[in-house]
């Protein structure tokens, strides 16, 4: 059987990750074949493969050309250029990924940009949508020099949102500022933070998180998505009740996905790089061969944005 590269949870490897040799895959019919030019790291399968068994093959987000198209007829032609979305083994020099998880790339939007896309702009487009229309209300977004958090700053502007960005270092607010925040908290806590909010999107949690439930307004809605912080949060409960109707959500990526997939939101957020509505960060880009060490950087919060890496 013919094999191909592919990152493998390796121990004694910079981050327990490294390049190895594996086999081909072998594409149902509703699966495309994908023949991979950029991927990009999030923090969770990073994470993962800190603990998981020697062998197993992470990997979500993915962009690069169809090398075979479905054997069913759905999804894009041979030859199109795609972004893509696996629930792991993303890493690879070639993949099998199901039609309805790939979106076909405007001519304007670059493999890395694409890559970017699917953890990220996914969470960040369908988590923000969860509270409904956000033209005229005011949203809070904490974690927003991350790859989640800088995407949410961004789509929630578009929808005409009023938006305050949560930094902990003033050396990433300008960004904040430059892609859409009207106002930005800079800070261990929210002190700076002037609420009430009608959204608040946290990838945060811990203490933080309960901070933002109490600064929720009138029917406001919190979404949770991510605990950088830690998974234990407490709040003021008689203050969440006194708010009159909020709620807390939590977010999980997969979960969403079996009710909408992958592709639909995609090409939603391709088309906004294409014509200049989504600026995605890319703060860091190498060669896939240095897959430890970004993996490594990503967990020392060593820069903003998203990491991308070039297969081949």
């Amino acid at each position: 059987m013919a094999s191909i590269q592919a990152v493998v949870v390796t121990e004694g490897a910079p981050a327990k990750l490294a390049l190895t040799r594996v086999d081909a895959p072998a594409p149902a019919a509703n699966e495309a074949l994908i023949r991979v030019r950029a991927i990009s790291l999030n923090r969770g399968e990073v994470r993962r493969s800190q603990t998981a068994a020697v062998g197993w093959r992470p990997g979500w987000d993915l962009s690069g050309t169809v090398e075979q198209a479905a054997a069913d007829g759905s999804g894009p032609p041979k030859g199109s250029r795609i972004v893509g979305f696996m629930p792991s083994g993303a890493w690879a020099e070639l993949v099998a990924v199901p039609s309805n998880s790939l979106a076909v790339l405007p001519d304007e939007v670059s493999f890395s940009q694409a890559a970017t896309l699917p953890v990220a702009g996914l969470t960040a487009l369908m988590g923000i949508e969860r509270a409904g229309g956000l033209l005229g209300r005011s949203v809070l977004i904490t974690g927003a020099s991350g790859g989640v958090g800088d995407f949410a700053v961004q789509l929630a502007r578009a929808a005409g949102a009023r938006v305050t960005a949560h930094v902990r270092s003033e050396a990433r607010a300008g960004r904040l500022r430059d892609i859409g925040a009207h106002s930005v908290a800079v800070g261990e806590n929210l002190s700076a933070a002037r609420g009430p909010f009608d959204l608040v999107f946290d990838g945060v949690g811990g203490a933080l998180l309960g901070e933002a439930l109490g600064l929720l307004g009138k029917d406001g809605h919190a979404v949770a998505y991510g605990q950088t912080a830690g998974p234990t949060t407490t709040f003021n409960l008689a203050q969440f009740y006194a708010t009159g109707g909020a709620s807390l959500y939590g977010f999980i990526l997969f979960h969403e996905l079996l009710r909408q997939p992958a592709g639909v939101g995609l090409k939603r957020l391709a088309t906004m790089i294409a014509d200049g509505r989504l600026q995605p960060l890319i703060g860091a880009e190498a060669n896939w061969t240095e897959i430890g060490t970004m993996a490594q950087r990503l967990q020392d919060r060593d820069y903003p944005g998203k990491a991308v890496l070039q297969v081949g």
